[in-house]
């Protein structure tokens, strides 16, 4: 089921939540950096990209929970919020799989679902609809995700700790990927309906 906004919406853009999705949005490819530097003959920084990926996290929860209370939700920081996320995820899919750290079939299953979502974006705006609001189970499934990715970045190490990132890591990534695309088929259950009600109505 949706997420139903019901506080009235700006227009404005330079709203505190929405420089904090800027800035997380800046972070993206600093984060990239951060896991790749290794890979290309850099010093390990892994901790700096966890606390990347933690501020993040911190922004995340901070801009929507602002834009609510002072009421400053606006539709730009409607694409602001989940572009964020998704360019995260997609760009820790991207480092850890080129670490090896996680596993190509697993990057490929998540991104076989943002390209199912892009298709059904394609076809609400064809029938002149916005892309679909987040719902409870997508917030869900990033939160889970989110969590998994610096666990798994943790485990890439030696000693108790990386063995016990391990296993709450790959807890969480089980959890997020299932949760994406049951959030996924919802959507598509929703586009479904919308593409339905329209064509029916002409």
């Amino acid at each position: 089921m949706e997420v139903q906004e019901t506080r009235v919406q700006t227009d404005r853009v330079l709203t505190i939540p929405n420089i904090l999705s800027m800035a997380r949005l800046a972070g993206v490819p600093l984060f990239l950096w951060l896991i790749l530097r290794p890979e290309f003959g850099g010093p390990q920084s892994d901790g700096w990209a966890l606390l990347v990926l933690a501020l993040s996290g911190v922004s995340d929860y901070l801009d929507g929970k602002l834009a609510r209370r002072w009421n400053q939700i606006s539709s730009l920081g409607r694409l602001l919020d989940p572009a964020a996320d998704r360019l995260y995820i997609l760009s820790t899919l991207v480092g850890l799989t080129w670490r090896e750290i996680l596993p190509l079939w697993l990057t490929l299953v998540l991104l076989a679902r943002e390209a199912m979502l892009l298709v059904m974006v394609g076809i609400l705006r064809r029938h002149g609809y916005p892309p679909p609001q987040v719902n409870f189970l997508g917030k869900a499934a990033t939160f889970n995700l989110m969590y998994a990715f610096p666990l798994l970045l943790l485990s890439d190490g030696s000693g108790w700790i990386a063995s016990l990132a391990a296993v709450f890591g790959w807890a969480f990534a089980g959890w997020g990927t299932t949760l994406y695309w049951w959030a996924g088929v919802l959507y598509v259950v929703q586009v479904r309906r919308l593409v339905r009600a329209d064509v029916a109505a002409d």
